[in-house]
């Protein structure tokens, strides 16, 4: 596509997309790497490691529309599990400025398929215990998928940052 101003189903794509990314990207704004990493709850999840989470989800996800199943797949071996465990925390030597800038990285991507991807070309999932067997996911959902999987993180997101020092998404 050109640069032309998209509208309908891509723009709303877009627009939603934005706007969770928006809300996630907002618990982290005035925050050093020790808050990032801060684990302010009961949960194992810090603001740094919940922003990489959904930046490598969404990237996988995004990969999944071009390269297929292999891309969603849960890992076979340690090593592969290791990454995935670590793709929640923020390590040491990672800061919340490279985070962020790896996520927009991540999401710039995304949203260039967003642009220009049949959305309605489909990809069978790959076997795990959270996928139907047999069962197809059309690129246009696997945005809808971004988009509400970034939502809900958002919503973490702000518990967190609410328990580290009071501050608020809304309200």
């Amino acid at each position: 596509m050109t640069a032309q101003t998209l509208t309908g189903e891509r723009a709303d794509l877009l627009e939603t997309l934005g706007t969770a990314r928006h809300f996630l990207r907002h618990t982290v704004q005035g925050l050093t790497d020790e808050q990032a990493r801060l684990r302010s709850t009961a949960s194992e999840l810090t603001l740094g490691g919940l922003i990489k989470h959904v930046g490598e989800i969404e990237l996988g996800w995004a990969r999944f529309v071009t390269e297929g199943p292999a891309a969603v797949a849960p890992p076979t071996e340690q090593a592969g599990w290791e990454k995935w465990t670590n793709d929640f925390k923020m390590l040491p030597g990672e800061t919340l400025e490279a985070i962020l800038q790896r996520y927009s990285e991540i999401a710039a991507a995304t949203d260039e398929l967003v642009r220009t991807v049949d959305l309605d070309d489909s990809q069978e999932l790959p076997p795990a215990p959270w996928f139907q067997p047999g069962a197809r996911r059309s690129a246009r959902r696997v945005f809808m998928h971004i988009a509400a999987e970034t939502a809900q993180h958002a919503g973490h997101a702000d518990i967190i940052r609410e328990s580290i020092d009071g501050q608020k998404t809304m309200g």
